[in-house]
């Protein structure tokens, strides 16, 4: 479990984050949504800690993450997995390098217990005996199933992900999802997820943080999403013709 607790994040005289008070659940996928700029994305840089903001507390279950010194800061992180929005994958690297890359800073396995690993993480997100391929012989959707294969490789206890299906199309966003999900279920892993995409809200979710001008507009369950009181969170869900006019049938 991850608790962040009055979170406050200046940039010069723009503060991005308000007082951002909210709990982040093991098992359980928990996704921050937003608008462009409401300060989602700076959220979770702090979470992972990328960022050190002004005013707040980050909790890992019983750990302060901003009183840590570099020695304990390393072995929080080293429970950590990061999905990052564009894979990040090193293109001079194949695809077990890639994986084994987080085995090689934080571990000292073997050669051979590293390549167990990746093997192992390989075929979880079913690229079974693609270790040699590079990441420029790899479909969009097939580099984000190795970026999750690194992600979880230290099988963290956290796992973040960065716009995850940004760039797939909706068939193989639902094959990451799901593939997150199970992830997620199996390992009892405390998984946040930013997101602009709705279906993975609905099919995915299991606790939603909607983030609005810096603050926590809006917690709850997605079955809960569709008829909550937040007139800012059904502007962001129904901000689409599409999706106006399909509200409006369901209505009559």
């Amino acid at each position: 479990m991850i608790r962040a607790i009055n979170i406050q994040k200046s940039f010069g005289n723009n503060t991005v984050l308000k007082g951002i008070t909210t709990t982040f659940e093991s098992g359980k996928c928990n996704l921050i949504i937003g608008r462009s700029g409401a300060g989602k994305t700076v959220l979770l840089k702090i979470l992972v800690g990328l960022l050190t903001p002004e005013v707040g507390e980050i909790w890992f279950n019983d750990i302060n993450a901003l009183q840590l010194n570099k020695t304990e800061t390393r072995k929080l992180r080293s429970k950590m997995g990061m999905l990052f929005q564009g894979s990040a994958l090193f293109d001079s690297m194949s695809v077990e390098e890639n994986i084994r890359f987080p085995l090689d800073m934080f571990t000292t396995m073997t050669y051979k217990e590293k390549r167990a690993r990746v093997d192992e993480c390989l075929e979880r997100v079913d690229l079974a005996n693609k270790n040699k391929l590079y990441p420029s012989e790899l479909s969009g959707g097939m580099q984000k199933r190795v970026g999750i294969a690194r992600a979880i490789v230290l099988k963290p206890q956290y796992l973040f992900c960065d716009e995850p299906n940004s760039g797939l199309d909706p068939k193989t966003s639902i094959v990451i999802d799901q593939l997150i999900y199970s992830i997620t279920r199996e390992n009892q892993i405390t998984t946040v997820i930013n997101t602009h995409d709705m279906n993975s809200v609905m099919e995915i979710g299991n606790t939603i943080n909607f983030i609005d001008g810096g603050n926590l507009a809006w917690h709850g369950v997605k079955e809960e999403v569709l008829d909550s009181q937040s007139e800012e969170l059904q502007k962001f869900i129904f901000a689409s013709p599409f999706l106006q006019k399909l509200k409006a049938r369901a209505a009559k």
